[in-house]
């Protein structure tokens, strides 16, 4: 390591930056007495090869500690002490005995000899056993013209996955040393493109702590436990290189770009991994505990908690929102994200006190933020803490997941009666959610199922979650599903309830396809994957969790369907706009006319389990008849009548065995007469075709 007397350096920019002089590295401390920058050689990551004090007259600007060490290049590792006053009851927690990585760390080393523990027992020095941070020079990247795609809305079809799960499991054919890794993604990347999605979006692969996870947990499979916010996750890195993981997820972005499909984030910006005031020094904690965290109101040695987790990120304090800016703004410019869904973002909308604020400065800051101006932004419109607010979420741009989707078709398709009103809601985007007539219907982003809770298969196969495996007592997830096993808790050879069990899988997508708003479907869906009833496998890092690519042979006809349907959607215009579709349409091709199994008569009562709707115009354009039965009994349906010359042809119809449950191109079933029998718990698609 090069030896050479160290620089002022400057304030700005945050975080470690090569320049051609070496390395500026700049931290935030307000309160601190004293700061020491470790810097390491290559290899020996359990004691530093040289040590750094600050001085508080040259590396210092107000509230900045910084220096610019020269001849330092992209691949040091390197790491803060941080000294000052130890009050938890005045919200000081410095400890000089802790190794802390930069909070603008972009690239972190965790190899096997992490300790969490022993970053939790104040006085106990952690140096050989703590995470360490990377320098990273972004500029030195090929990226052969890529750019983010910026497809709309109304084009998006996403898919929810875990980059490790994808390819994890041995039968995935990915190379072993590739397996769940950034790069092992890339060759599952054909699949995605034949199943039709426009966009992943990955569970966290912000730098998290495998080990901050519940006592009765295996492991931290979700990630939902960030530290380093502006790092791609180490563990999914395919060597243990400092600069793997940046250089293979950015190769996963390019190649992913290159099929035309967008990567978002699932970014956690309401906590961290430190936990509460029993957790470790790992990062923000150490640097200034009072300004990254809502505290306690007088008693500042315990955390807010509206996380669920522990701590609460104290996001409209002025250096936490710079931070969350920084970070963002380096994801989109640097490593070429298309967009983010923020957990739990209600927690964003909190004061310093937690208190929430009717205009929140972060939101809105990242909503007219330029460089975010063409990325997507989701919200996770609730907390921990109380907060519930889909459909009052602030501002112009954001999207929303939208859980009465998710719980209102839920409850349809199982059969509950007195859901035909809510139904005819959330197929036109939720308009009694959002009223604002100015909103694009794409911004309700539906889905049926998603991480955490049952999978689709789940959803059919258990009426109760049977969480044994989490340690639990089965006490923790989620006990109000709004599912029906079909008739038999879990595996069975009754290939009559098996086949009901595909029906009603078929019948979810069906409606979600159809909808207007943002589909939404979760890894694995498409060919049944389940977790045994498991609805919260947040620590099963293992085949519970994984995709079972068996399962693609296993449950073809599920997956054919799916392709068929995302491809037929994506064929007709009518489910591209993003305007609500309205029965007052002056183009007529926007417009939708409700039916019960009557024509013009839908029953809205509170018996009623059928609704059928047309969509499009009879004189012009796409024109299609979707019917829905959630009875038990099969029903005749009335059909709208058409022009000279046209006649309807059966798209879908999820009660008939594969491959009539999906009819491809130039092979629809022609229908003859004025009425169509939709069998019990099924959905039917016809289209106007001329003969």
């Amino acid at each position: 390591m090069p030896r050479s007397k160290v620089q002022p350096g400057k304030s700005f920019p945050l975080g470690a930056n090569v320049t051609p002089e070496g390395v500026n590295f700049s931290v935030f401390s307000k309160n601190c007495d004293a700061v020491e920058l470790l810097l390491f050689d290559e290899g020996k990551y359990d004691k530093p090869a040289q040590v750094i004090p600050f001085d508080p007259h040259t590396n210092r600007t107000f509230y900045y500690w910084h220096m610019l060490v020269p001849k330092l290049k992209a691949g040091q590792v390197y790491a803060y002490r941080v000294y000052g006053r130890f009050e938890p009851e005045s919200g000081f927690r410095f400890d000089g005995s802790k190794v802390l990585i930069d909070p603008y760390s972009k690239s972190v080393i965790q190899d096997e000899s992490y300790d969490r523990g022993a970053a939790t027992r104040y006085g106990e020095d952690n140096c050989a056993v703590a995470m360490k941070s990377v320098v990273v020079d972004t500029a030195n990247y090929d990226w052969d013209g890529d750019q983010p795609l910026h497809t709309p809305y109304s084009r998006t079809l996403i898919y929810e996955m875990h980059v490790a799960g994808f390819t994890k499991n041995p039968n995935s054919g990915v190379a072993d040393d590739l397996r769940g890794t950034y790069r092992g993604l890339i060759e599952k990347i054909p699949y995605l493109k034949e199943l039709g999605v426009t966009a992943v979006e990955l569970l966290p692969v912000q730098q998290y702590d495998p080990q901050d996870k519940p006592f009765s947990a295996k492991s931290n499979y979700w990630g939902y436990t960030p530290i380093g916010f502006f790092a791609p996750h180490q563990g999914y890195a395919s060597s243990d290189a400092p600069l793997a993981p940046v250089d293979d997820f950015r190769a996963m972005v390019k190649a992913l770009h290159k099929e035309g499909i967008e990567v978002i984030l699932d970014v956690v910006f309401n906590h961290t991994a430190e936990g509460n005031e029993n957790g470790p020094w790992l990062c923000h904690r150490g640097f200034e505990n009072r300004a990254y965290y809502i505290l306690v109101p007088g008693q500042q040695q315990y955390y807010m908690n509206y996380s669920g987790c522990g701590n609460s990120l104290n996001a409209n304090q002025s250096i936490v929102r710079r931070m969350i800016m920084d970070c963002l703004r380096y994801w989109v410019s640097e490593l070429h994200v298309d967009g983010f869904r923020f957990d739990l973002a209600s927690v964003l909308s909190r004061d310093e006190l937690g208190n929430p604020l009717p205009s929140p400065p972060i939101l809105w800051e990242i909503e007219s933020d330029p460089v975010l101006a063409g990325t997507k932004i989701i919200a996770e419109a609730w907390d921990a803490g109380g907060l519930y607010q889909v459909g009052s979420f602030i501002g112009d741009r954001w999207a929303e997941w939208n859980g009465k989707f998710r719980d209102d078709v839920r409850r349809f398709v199982k059969g509950d009666a007195g859901f035909v009103s809510a139904m005819a809601s959330r197929i036109l985007a939720s308009p009694d959610l959002y009223p604002d007539p100015n909103r694009e219907t794409d911004r309700s982003v539906n889905f049926i199922t998603a991480h955490d809770g049952f999978t689709l298969n789940d959803l059919v196969s258990y009426n109760d979650k049977h969480n044994e495996a989490n340690g639990e007592n089965n006490s923790d997830g989620e006990s109000n599903n709004q599912s029906w096993n079909s008739g038999a808790e879990g595996d069975t050879d009754d290939t009559n309830i098996e086949a009901l069990r595909a029906q009603q899988i078929r019948n979810f997508l069906t409606i979600l396809l159809v909808s207007q708003g943002t589909p939404m479907i979760v890894m694995g869906d498409e060919v049944r994957r389940t977790q045994h009833g498991n609805n919260n496998a947040y620590g099963q890092d293992n085949e519970l969790s994984w995709f079972n690519w068996d399962d693609v042979e296993q449950h073809g006809d599920v997956l054919r369907f799916t392709r068929g349907l995302i491809r037929f959607i994506k064929e007709h215009k009518i489910f591209h706009k993003d305007q609500a579709w309205s029965s007052l349409d002056d183009d007529q091709q926007m417009a939708i006319t409700w039916h019960g199994t009557q024509l013009d008569q839908p029953d809205w009562g509170g018996t009623a389990r059928t609704l059928a709707f047309s969509l499009g115009h009879p004189e012009g354009g796409d024109y299609l008849h979707v019917m829905l039965n959630a009875y038990w009994d099969s029903l005749a349906f009335e059909l709208p009548p058409l022009k000279k010359g046209e006649r309807w042809s059966r798209i879908v119809d999820t009660a008939l065995p594969s491959p009539n449950d999906f009819c491809e191109r130039n092979k629809h079933q022609i229908i003859n007469g004025d009425e169509y029998w939709v069998s019990g718990h099924a959905a039917v698609i016809l289209l106007a075709h001329e003969e």
